[in-house]
């Protein structure tokens, strides 16, 4: 496979999310209109969170190439369309969604995290959908329902929150800080 210039590269590996994504802002700022940056990370979930984050700021995600336990990620800076980062405005606490589960109230938790992430370690009753798979999957959701999306840091829940939002979903919360610092009950699959 031929390789891909990239103007600079970025080394994010052994870094879980947010920071891959932090560190591409940052990274991506410091480039001129239509030059190429490499990510290279081992987080498996990076490659939908920059999908995702390049889709909602406008920068183009040129693609992946696995190598090994590495993934070359490549985006191109956009040429004066990006747009304004925006963050879903509706947000809650770990707290305040842990006394609705506790009062039984009539509620989805969609836990947006890899499979991996979710098997070791999740709500009960969480529903798992990968970022990455969310939009293949909406079909699997009650666009009138309340819907709390959760990952480890709120970062990934806020890329899903919106896309949600975007495909007519009408009652979107995102979870903050999410699974990183969940004090409620959490199941595991039987593994």
């Amino acid at each position: 496979m031929e390789t891909i210039k990239a103007n600079v590269i970025l080394d994010a590996k052994g870094l879980a999310c947010p920071m891959p994504i932090v560190k591409t802002k940052k990274a991506i700022n410091e480039l001129e209109a239509g030059q190429v940056l490499e990510i290279q990370a081992t987080d498996k979930g990076s490659t939908a969170d920059l999908k995702a984050w390049a889709q909602s700021t406008g920068h183009q995600y040129l693609g992946t190439i696995e190598e090994g336990s590495a993934l070359k990620h490549y985006l191109r800076k956009a040429a004066g369309e990006e747009k304004l980062e925006q963050n879903h405005p509706h947000v809650i606490d770990n707290q305040q969604v842990e006394q609705k589960i506790q009062s039984n109230e009539s509620i989805v938790v969609l836990d947006v995290r890899e499979e991996a992430e979710f098997a070791f370690n999740h709500i009960p009753n969480a529903i798992s959908i990968p970022l990455g798979e969310l939009e293949d999957r909406l079909d699997e959701l009650n666009k009138e329902a309340q819907i709390f999306v959760v990952c480890r840091t709120g970062s990934r829940s806020d890329l899903a929150a919106q896309k949600l939002t975007e495909k007519g979903f009408a009652n979107v919360v995102n979870v903050v800080p999410g699974m990183s610092q969940w004090t409620g009950a959490t199941a595991s699959l039987n593994l």
